[in-house]
């Protein structure tokens, strides 16, 4: 059923916590409903909206990190690509401050 994509380890970690992520906010939603607010994004937005712009932009983080790789390894003259764990922690910390921020 899921041959079709490259289950590695990053991959499962990424989508669990997406998972664990829209667990989390269905039930703090319902024990704290939230309302609209302005942060530095261009518009008011709750607790939801900042989480499905942090994650089309952890997203976006990932697989541009991902392509990049093998021009950063031959700038920093690395022995073999980054890590593809550097790209997301960089996710995670751009979506934390979305969240936080946003």
């Amino acid at each position: 059923m899921f041959e079709w994509m490259a289950w590695t380890l990053p991959v499962a970690v990424f989508f669990f916590c997406i998972v664990l992520l829209l667990i989390g906010m269905t039930v703090w939603e319902i024990k704290s409903p939230s309302y609209p607010r302005k942060g530095f994004l261009p518009l008011e937005t709750t607790r939801g909206d900042r989480l499905f712009i942090g994650l089309l932009a952890a997203a976006y983080v990932n697989l541009f990190f991902v392509g990049i790789g093998g021009r950063l390894a031959q700038w920093f003259s690395l022995q073999g690509e980054p890590s593809v764990w550097i790209g997301f922690a960089l996710a995670l910390a751009l979506l934390a401050l979305i969240m936080r921020k946003g």
